[in-house]
């Protein structure tokens, strides 16, 4: 152990040079980044979180789905596209009939917001669920599929034919429908 210790007080006496050229060299820097990261917090937070829109990431905002509920905008955007399909053929688990309220429309909203959890102000994260059924994008799975819970048979297949059969021009229109939806009700719920 004697050795040791002395390896080691003979180590940084020979040493102490570099040592504190390494502290006169970092630490100014480390003390810099330090006070910048204050300063810049302290003028993002001087600015006031409410009224600045430029502090809107520093605040937590309400999630949209509690804002404007998706069962309700699936109706709106039929209202909005009527020939858009609704594929509410699919026989309830529950009551044995068909669940004409389950559409394409409220499932593919659902599928949006609630499994892949993407933001429905958007129309890039619109653009990017559809890729989803177009199997171009990330993979869908059947069983956290809408639906596939409450019905006797998954209508993700179906679903996904449907919007396969959709012109490009068709598909633009349903993203215009749902990005207009959310926002106007998002734009139009006051910030906290």
């Amino acid at each position: 152990m004697y050795s040791y210790c002395t390896f080691s007080s003979e180590y940084l006496r020979m040493n102490k040079h570099f040592f504190l050229f390494l502290l006169s060299k970092f630490l100014p820097q480390t003390l810099q980044l330090v006070i910048l990261f204050w300063v810049g917090t302290g003028i993002i937070l001087g600015l006031g979180i409410s009224e600045s829109k430029y502090t809107a990431f520093l605040t937590i905002q309400p999630a949209l789905a509690q804002r404007i509920s998706p069962g309700d905008v699936w109706q709106q955007v039929y209202q909005q596209l009527p020939d858009f399909p609704k594929e509410n053929q699919y026989i309830s688990k529950e009551t044995g009939k068909v669940a004409e309220n389950n559409t394409l429309a409220g499932r593919l909203i659902r599928y949006h917001v609630y499994v892949k959890e993407r933001s429905p102000a958007y129309r890039l994260d619109w653009k990017l669920t559809l890729a989803d059924y177009l199997n171009a994008n990330e993979t869908m799975y059947d069983i956290t599929y809408p639906g596939n819970d409450t019905l006797r048979e998954n209508p993700i297949e179906g679903d996904r034919a449907a919007i396969a059969k959709l012109t490009r021009s068709q598909r633009n229109a349903l993203v215009q429908v749902l990005t207009n939806i959310f926002s106007s009700s998002y734009s139009a719920t006051p910030q906290p």
